[in-house]
């Protein structure tokens, strides 16, 4: 399991994901799920990848090749908009789910890889989509200015309460970080180092970018700052009369 955040937001966008992964209770390892591509002033995109492993670095690899062959039609660096670049990362899910299906599917496994895809284009605006299993995919919008994957039911109701579109970047970064926190707290399935990315709209390059390893002095006072907050606005509740 893993748990990925993006948000839309009017000042730019927010991209965390988790990096544990696990084959059963006993046998967990790290490994990153955020992928950059950037070419600074031109387009700035981010890929958080949730899902079997082995199938989503497959995918990347894929995708990464096919950008470096400047006479592949394919390539995400060829791309016009986000929308084509969805297209993009939805065949070469297509692709190794059609090498690799049947052969999961005789071990009784099934091709579950997903993406978050999210950033900004020169001529375009910035945009985010989830692109499922299947290779389909829906687009964050007004009403819904966030996408997540994975272990998502804990950091949930906090960024519903906290997170819409005029919300300014430091704010959310906050928010999705506790977002985090509350999820792991919660859940042995997700785990640190946490890997943030904020963008400023229209920047077209990547200024802000870090990861929080376990004992973070950050994360480590914003989970003890929302612990002794949340327990404080509990006791100031109207007392239940009855």
């Amino acid at each position: 399991m893993t748990y990925c955040v993006g948000v839309l937001l009017d000042e730019g966008m927010i991209f965390a994901s988790d990096s544990r992964t696990n084959a059963g209770i006993d046998n967990f390892a790290k490994f990153c799920k955020m992928t950059v591509f950037e070419r600074k002033g031109e387009r700035a995109i981010v890929l958080l990848s949730s899902g079997n492993l082995a199938g989503t670095q497959a995918i990347i690899s894929v995708l990464t090749q096919r950008g470096e062959d400047p006479d592949n039609k394919a390539s995400l660096w060829k791309a016009r908009t986000m929308f084509d670049m969805a297209n993009l990362v939805s065949d070469a899910m297509r692709d190794i789910e059609r090498r690799d299906g049947p052969s999961l599917e005789a071990s009784g496994i099934s091709f579950n890889a997903s993406f978050i895809l999210g950033g900004q284009i020169r001529g375009e605006g910035q945009r985010l989509f989830r692109i499922h299993a299947e290779g389909n995919f829906i687009e964050a919008g007004g009403d819904t200015p966030y996408i997540q994957t994975g272990e998502t039911k804990y950091g949930k109701p906090l960024i519903d309460r906290v997170i819409v579109g005029s919300t300014n970047l430091a704010d959310a970064a906050k928010c999705i970080l506790v977002s985090f926190d509350s999820t792991m707290r919660s859940s042995l399935s997700v785990g640190m180092p946490i890997d943030l990315i904020c963008y400023e709209r229209d920047s077209l390059e990547i200024r802000m970018r870090r990861r929080f390893a376990e004992g973070d002095t950050y994360f480590t006072s914003l989970h003890q700052s929302w612990s002794e907050g949340t327990r404080r606005v509990f006791r100031e509740l109207p007392a239940l009369v009855w």
